[in-house]
């Protein structure tokens, strides 16, 4: 990994090589981002350094859904105008956030925090699985939307939970794809994200 020259202090090269651990984020990039915090003023460097550490004490998973929240339950959850018979299964919070900006679901989500990956050593016991079992076994669930990514980890996971759900009577629904095959849904446009949605089909 390339260091910030010599010429630079030692607290500026580890904080570049910490800005370089962020996903998507090269060394040059993690260079600037270093010397960027540099030019800020002692106040908001602080206020900066304060956001990281209380999002990391305070954020945590949703105790029904398991997205992030800073409460127990999540709003969405808590959100007695959504349609708590329908769930969507995601592989991870952003994910939730794709859809919400749709403004057409009207149902609640479950994220996995992950996809069943045996060759980076993610088995499904490593998923939330077993948290979405619970919630349905408590009866109110009618369908579930596997909505994870069109990828042969996103389909081998919507495979494998459908196969747990089917004997439970549950309808289990994939996103039907517009979305092309290999496609992340965070990046999807709204659009298009919809109409997988709105046109999904039953495995």
């Amino acid at each position: 990994m390339a260091r910030i020259s010599d010429s630079g202090a030692m607290p500026l090269t580890i904080l570049a090589e910490h800005f370089a651990k962020l996903p998507g984020i090269g060394m040059k990039t993690a260079q600037r981002l270093a010397y960027f915090v540099m030019s800020m003023s002692e106040e908001d460097a602080k206020a900066f350094a304060e956001a990281i550490v209380n999002a990391k004490k305070t954020v945590h998973a949703c105790s029904v859904c398991q997205n992030l929240t800073d409460k127990d339950v999540c709003p969405i959850c808590s959100d007695l105008g959504r349609d708590h018979s329908t769930i969507c299964v995601v592989e991870g919070p952003k994910d939730v956030s794709a859809f919400e900006r749709t403004r057409e679901y009207k149902g609640v989500y479950h994220v996995l925090h992950g996809l069943i990956s045996p060759i980076d050593g993610v088995t499904p016991d490593k998923l939330r699985i077993t948290e979405l079992l619970k919630r349905i076994s408590e009866g109110e669930v009618n369908e579930v939307i596997m909505a994870t990514n069109p990828t042969p980890e996103g389909e081998a996971t919507a495979m494998y939970i459908s196969k747990l759900l089917k004997p439970l009577g549950i309808k289990v629904t994939r996103l039907a794809f517009g979305l092309p095959v290999g496609a992340i849904l965070e990046y999807a446009d709204e659009v298009t994200l919809y109409k997988a949605l709105e046109n999904r089909n039953e495995i």
